[in-house]
């Protein structure tokens, strides 16, 4: 009997949880990187928006559209001048950001677009993940 005893009270350590050390106060937050193509013209306006969730970097580059003129008669578009936005994001912003990019994309006169995101795995350096998931809490030790 005294040996079942132990053998239970051994059952019952392995089943409690472990106590974990207190969460540290830095966060990590997973990043994606946002790709937004808009008219030229409409540029600034999509990087305001999407700089108001707190996107740290932006980087613009000027595009043309593909489509044949043919085609862009026949879906009656004019400029073929677009700008590619691409912007790091954090993940839990993402659905947030799209909601807005998509509304704007439906009501702004000449304002329609295309985004979508492509999640990171990963980034080299403490100082560069800080500044791109605007973490401010974190502290380098």
């Amino acid at each position: 009997m005294a040996e079942k005893k132990e053998t239970k009270k051994q059952a019952t350590k392995k089943a409690e949880p472990k106590k974990t050390s207190q969460r540290s106060k830095v966060e990590t937050n997973k990043l994606e990187l946002l790709v937004t193509i808009v008219n030229r013209s409409k540029a600034e306006f999509y990087m305001d928006v999407i700089q108001s969730y707190e996107a740290n970097m932006q980087i613009a580059c000027q595009a043309q559209g593909t489509a044949t003129p043919d085609m862009r008669k026949l879906l009656g578009l004019v400029d073929v001048d677009r700008t590619v936005i691409f912007s790091v994001i954090k993940e839990s912003r993402v659905n947030d950001i799209m909601y807005q990019l998509n509304k704007r994309f439906r009501t702004v006169k000449n304002g329609g677009g295309i985004a979508y995101t492509i999640p990171m795995s990963s980034i080299i350096g403490v100082a560069w993940y800080t500044f791109l998931s605007n973490n401010k809490d974190a502290i380098k030790q």
